[in-house]
């Protein structure tokens, strides 16, 4: 697979970006013909999760998420090597960054508008210090469309405490007007990556198209951010033997002679209520 495009980027610029907003993104930083074959890799994984307890988790009518093995994309190499997510992973959490999760969002036709949230409660070093413990790249399978459901968030508001929050991560209906007032409705197009704090407020939209929006998620942790705990990541020692040191130097996983079927450990349960 060719992995990248050899599109130029700052890394301070996207730093920067990140702690002022919340998010940002590097335009075409895959090829689209690579992008196809990780959108045929999550296809599969989908119609083999949805097909066992706990191997999709709804976050809302018509939208699962789905954690995966590394191994089952032919690409995980290509993106945790690739330049810009490498660069911007050490650059604000450190140079012993952890890999922690890999998985799939995926809006059907039919998916609504989710509440707003972030994706877990804010800790001490983020509200208080002002630093970021981790973050979550986000790369489309489709060209999006308004009509699909793009991704919004309300910038800036990863700094948030929300200690009286519903589980610390859902803020009560009487400041979705003030989000909504923030919010940035993402389009991203095949070959696109974006990086944000997974404590930035945001909600999916309504999937009013006749097609999904399948998103792969790559979640990476400074190290105590405890993240891992939630995903328990494994891979084969056959597959562990052929990464690269830098790419083992990084990953948080289990090694294991066989893979199992993975049952979801990280439920969202505002986002699961009134899920198919």
């Amino acid at each position: 697979m060719t992995a990248t495009t050899g599109t130029t980027f700052d890394v301070k610029e996207t730093t920067a970006a990140v702690y002022a907003d919340g998010i940002a993104a590097l335009k075409g930083a895959f090829p689209r013909d690579w992008v196809a074959t990780l959108r045929e890799d999550i296809d599969v994984a989908f119609e083999d999760a949805i097909t066992r307890p706990g191997g999709a988790v709804g976050r809302g009518p018509k939208r699962y998420y789905v954690e995966l093995h590394p191994e089952q994309l032919r690409g995980f190499v290509d993106l945790v090597t690739h330049p810009w997510v490498l660069e911007v992973s050490e650059a604000i959490l450190g140079p012993d960054y952890e890999i922690v999760e890999v998985g799939f969002d995926i809006p059907f036709p039919g998916a609504v508008n989710q509440p707003w949230h972030r994706d877990f409660p804010s800790p001490e070093a983020t509200y208080q210090d002002k630093r970021l413990t981790s973050l979550a790249f986000n790369l489309t399978g489709v060209d999006t469309v308004p009509e699909m459901g793009p991704f919004e968030i309300a910038v800036g508001t990863q700094w948030e405490q929300g200690a009286d929050w519903d589980h610390q991560m859902f803020p009560p209906q009487t400041r979705w007007s003030h989000y909504a007032a923030l919010a940035q409705q993402k389009l991203p197009r095949m070959g696109d990556v974006s990086v944000r704090s997974a404590l930035t407020l945001h909600r999916g939209t309504a999937n009013v198209s006749s097609e999904a929006r399948p998103v792969l998620v790559l979640g990476v942790d400074a190290p105590g951010a405890g993240h891992a705990e939630l995903h328990d990541m494994t891979v084969t020692e056959g597959f562990y033997e052929t990464l690269p040191n830098q790419v083992r130097h990084h990953l948080s996983c289990r090694v294991v002679d066989t893979l199992e079927p993975i049952v979801q450990k990280h439920t969202i349960e505002g986002l699961v209520m009134g899920a198919p």
